[in-house]
This record gives structure tokens, sequence and C-alpha cells, in this order.
């Protein structure tokens, strides 16, 4: 496993789609928010639709969603450091006919993949927007992951709406704080929201992570809003519905 691996890298389990994968404490980590993304998102099993991953991070996404598809799966992540890590998890799990990674800014998108061509597009964009002001992380490569300092959430919509079909569908994972913005923003673009999901850490406590699905072009009647998901019991282990969505039924 070593000839993977470059400084300050590990390889952990994605236990519940039995894949391994490429992290770094000081680059970047998928978190829950990559699982629920992929739990969330409904694809076509079949092998004759297209799925674009933005944001793809070190390919977290795209790996869970290799499960749920024979699909090919295409993830778009901005960050060199990111797109190799990612590329290696493709090869060291031996889906390199499935999964592939393009190194680009997502507004490039269309330059790589034509208008009008995805069936489905999932997104785990940078969740805070980044006034003059505000703090940012001083490592990098995490601001960038979770500050909107090279795209913002109109950008993220706009790209998603060029990308899918009519009637395709957009997967997005985001914070509760944002949802009206959000919600702006897919009406701004063509995506009409159908299904919300909020994610709570406990029992009791405000939500903290928002999934949530659009169609473009879809009709503006119909929106569902599922039953809540809480992540942790009081002594801090994961729920039985969270740790079926993370290890499988089996566990």
């Amino acid at each position: 496993m070593e000839k993977w691996l470059k400084e300050d890298e590990r390889i952990d389990r994605l236990v519940r789609a039995n894949l391994d994968i490429i992290q770094s404490p000081t680059v970047f980590s998928y978190s829950l928010d990559a699982v629920l993304l992929a739990h969330f998102a409904n694809l076509p099993y079949n092998n004759r639709g297209k799925i674009v991953d933005l944001c793809a991070g070190n390919g977290a996404v795209g790996l869970l969603l290799s499960e749920k598809t024979q699909s090919p799966i295409i993830g778009i992540e901005l960050q060199e450091r990111l797109a190799d890590m990612a590329q290696r998890s493709i090869q060291l799990n031996q889906l390199e006919e499935q999964v592939s990674i393009i190194q680009a800014d997502l507004k490039d998108a269309t330059k790589w993949i034509a208008k009008d061509s995805v069936d489905v597009v999932t997104c785990n964009p940078p969740y805070f927007s980044s006034p003059v002001t505000s703090k940012k992380n001083p490592n990098p490569h995490l601001a960038i992951a979770r500050h909107e300092i090279h795209t913002n959430l109109n950008e993220v919509m706009a790209v998603t709406s060029d990308l899918l079909k009519m009637n395709g569908k957009a997967y997005f994972v985001h914070r509760p704080d944002r949802l009206i913005e959000i919600l702006e923003a897919m009406k701004r673009n063509r995506l009409a929201p159908k299904r919300m999901q909020l994610v709570y850490p406990k029992v009791g406590r405000e939500a903290n992570i928002l999934l949530i699905e659009g169609i473009k072009d879809g009709k503006e009647t119909g929106f569902r809003v599922m039953p809540p998901l809480v992540v942790y019991s009081e002594e801090n282990t994961y729920l039985p519905e969270i740790s079926e969505i993370m290890y499988g039924s089996e566990n």
C-alpha cells in the first residue's frame, strides 16, 4: 500500500462501498457530509447514464457513488493535490473504467463535458461565503475547500444547470443557515427544488447539515421534506440509521 502514498498521506477504508481512499490530515479528509450526499443521491443503476461530481475533493463522493451505479462518474476538482489523491484512489480500487477525475476549475466544466448531457450532478461545495473580513482557515487547501474563494453558490448552481439534461437531477450538501440563498440560486438557474432532508448532530440540537435535490426545468410543485436524520446518541455513538449509511446493514 505504501507505493500509493505521498508524504503525510494515509489509506482509510470506505466501509460501505468496500473501497480504500487516500487521505491527508493536512490537505483533505472526507467527512460525514460526503457519505450523506452519496447516500441521498438517486442514480440510474444502469451503465447508460452520466454522473458528474463537482468540487470532488479527494474523490470520496465519486467512489461512494460507484457502489450505486454502473454508469460513468466524472469528478471535477480545482486543487491539483486533491485531484492527484483522487486519481490514485481510483487506481488503487481499479475503478479507472468507471470513475475519472478532471483537475479544473468548475466554471470550465463545459470545456470538458458537453452542456445538457449529464443525468446527475452531485456537489459538496465550499460552505462559507467569503467576504474580505471573514476569518479563513490558514491552511490554503482547507480554506479553498471550505470557503467561497474560487467559486460561489450561484456559480455552482449555474454550472450544474449547464451540465444537466432537461429533467436531470442535482444533489447538494450544505449548511441549513444558507437555505434561503440555496433555494434562490436554484430557482435562478432553472433547478426546481424537489426534496430536502435536515441532519441533526443530536436530539434537541439545531440542524447542521442540509441535503437537497433539484430537477432541471422541473415543476415547482411537489416539494418534499424527508424525515430528519440524527447522527449521534447521547453516548456519542452513531445512531442505527447513520451506522447503516456509514457501514452497511450487516453492521
